[in-house]
């Protein structure tokens, strides 16, 4: 081995240290950040297995007793068993998935594939509805579901998704269907294919990323929604979880405490089983949209 290969060597190795060094220190940084967030989580979880009087009391993750009463009790806490509640949540769930899922891929369709008058301004418009707070809107809107005769149903949540109301999503398959060839349309014209089949048969297969993002964000803002939900629904029969949930805390005192753990960890669960399955789709989406 020569002088020149010796001092190379010498001259890599505390290079080689720090970048070891920082690695460690980086994933050190990691997992305390990472233990910070998941922290309140655990406590959620542990508290709700803790009796009502030492919630607060004893503030360890490792509870001395493990007690279920939380969740029987919260389970019938209201007029109607919990699951009445999970039920109203994953109905509206189910007809706001459906709503974004067909009409927003339908005018994303129209934004990107098809030419008519006027086609910059309506899109120009329909970015604009995403600047408006929903505080402006929630007023008229009441009013006009109250002359409808639409208060305490499900009809005020669902319906208006049926109409392409949220612009995010038509935004983003905008930007999914602009990325697609437009070989594939002018293909599909010269088989004959009408607008219909070639939105149907021919972008809809390829647009699966962009549409299980829609599901997903649709399926979390939907699911976790409490004032939309608040304005609407004031009968307990058609309740929704974060609803119920705040229903479950006495505002004159601590009792509910252990009950609304319980219950915001059942909660939970439908939430990270559908994000376990469906993340993969989500990254796969956001890197196909440009969100990225």
């Amino acid at each position: 081995m020569t002088a020149t290969d010796l001092l190379k060597r010498r001259s890599s190795a505390p290079s080689a240290r720090r970048i070891t060094l920082s690695k460690v220190v980086r994933h050190i940084v990691l997992i305390a950040v990472g233990v910070l967030l998941i922290y309140p989580l655990l406590w959620m979880v542990t508290s709700s297995l803790k009796p009502e009087e030492l919630i607060f009391r004893d503030p360890s993750l490792l509870p001395e007793t493990i007690d279920f009463s939380n969740y029987t009790d919260g389970w019938n806490a209201l007029s109607s068993p919990f699951g009445l509640y999970l039920l109203n949540s994953g109905a509206i769930v189910l007809g706001s998935l459906l709503g974004n899922l067909i009409t927003c891929s339908m005018a994303a369709y129209a934004f990107a594939k098809l030419e008519f008058r006027g086609k910059k301004i309506f899109f120009a418009l329909m970015l604009m509805t995403l600047m408006l707070p929903i505080h402006v809107l929630i007023v008229p809107q009441y009013v006009l579901f109250s002359n409808l005769g639409w208060v305490n149903t499900f009809l005020p949540l669902i319906v208006p998704k049926f109409l392409a109301t949220d612009a995010f999503f038509i935004f983003l398959m905008v930007q999914f269907f602009r990325g697609l060839p437009k070989e594939l349309d002018e293909a599909a014209r010269i088989d004959g294919a009408g607008y219909w089949r070639t939105y149907f048969q021919v972008l809809l297969p390829l647009s699966v990323p962009a549409l299980a993002t829609t599901a997903i964000f649709t399926f979390i803002w939907t699911w976790n929604d409490f004032f939309g939900q608040l304005i609407y629904l004031t009968d307990s029969s058609v309740f929704t979880v974060p609803i119920a949930l705040n229903a479950l805390v006495d505002s004159e005192s601590n009792q509910g405490t252990g009950t609304l753990m319980a219950m915001s960890v059942l909660s939970l669960i439908p939430l990270l089983l559908f994000f376990a399955f469906a993340q993969k789709h989500l990254i796969r989406g956001i890197a196909t949209t440009g969100l990225k």
